[in-house]
């Protein structure tokens, strides 16, 4: 019915606030389980997620899921059910910016779900429930031309890959966004020119208490290299250890070639 489920924020600090509901993991936690507990104890609604909207970092020590998600049940909190979770929830049909807002920050997010909701601009993403040792990102380096030509870029070490870089723990890397890894893998293995374009997410993988107690996440990353003419092909990598795979399978190609040129993946915001 165009309205989204606000809360009423009761911490001292923003207390009468409205805002989406949000909150943090819990050790051993999955990610949709942290955003189905925070619905949940916020506002009082069970949920469903349909797709991830946006995924926003400021490198690997700060990361942030936005979802879409739709209620299943459950009973909307009321002012006498209030807690330290929240005052109480509503549906908001109007505009947000009119009420007073905890952040702007989620303005933006609320029109992504708005024009999602309208022509999704990308297939609905949710975490795969896959082990991950490390904060990392597994990177679909594309290259195309004018012509239709598309090649990837791939690790040649052991079975051809895609190439995988782990994001730093180092204070400087903590929180240098997660772009930081992929520039310094392209720096050495690629010439300087041209820059690679935008990051997207085509998905990720996260299992909590995976192997060992490890509790990563392997972010699924698309960019492309834009060329330098209509019929141009790939710069020569500096390295042996990486090559350009020409992409000749149709239905592969084609489903690589509609994401890249519609942008069809989760937006990364720095």
């Amino acid at each position: 019915q165009d309205a989204v489920l606000l809360v009423q924020e009761a911490k001292p600090e923003c207390r009468g606030r409205w805002y989406l509901p949000a909150g943090r993991m819990e050790p051993g936690e999955s990610i949709v389980a942290a955003m189905r507990r925070e619905v949940k104890e916020e506002t009082g609604l069970e949920c469903e997620p349909l797709t991830l909207l946006a995924l926003e970092e400021r490198g690997p020590g700060w990361i942030r899921f936005a979802f879409l998600a739709r209620p299943t049940g459950g009973t909307l909190k009321t002012l006498e059910e209030a807690d330290a979770e929240s005052l109480q929830a509503a549906w908001w049909a109007g505009d947000p910016s009119a009420l007073p807002l905890r952040a702007p920050d989620i303005l933006p997010l609320l029109d992504l779900a708005a024009r999602y909701r309208r022509s999704p601009p990308h297939p609905a993403t949710l975490p795969q429930e896959l082990p991950c040792a490390l904060i990392c990102l597994r990177l679909l380096v594309a290259f195309a031309n004018d012509a239709g030509d598309l090649w990837v870029l791939l690790g040649t070490a052991g079975t051809p890959h895609l190439p995988v870089v782990a994001c730093g723990m180092a204070l400087a890397e903590f929180h240098g966004g997660l772009r930081r890894p992929v520039l310094q893998l392209l720096r050495d293995c690629l010439p300087p020119d041209p820059r690679p374009g935008p990051l997207g997410l085509l998905g990720l993988q996260h299992r909590a208490e995976g192997p060992g107690g490890a509790d990563g996440v392997c972010f699924n990353m698309l960019l492309s290299i834009p060329p330098g003419s209509p019929r141009a092909a790939p710069p020569e990598p500096r390295t042996p250890t990486f090559c350009w795979w020409r992409v000749e399978e149709e239905s592969l190609k084609g489903r690589i070639l509609q994401r890249l040129r519609a942008a069809a993946t989760v937006p990364v915001r720095s």
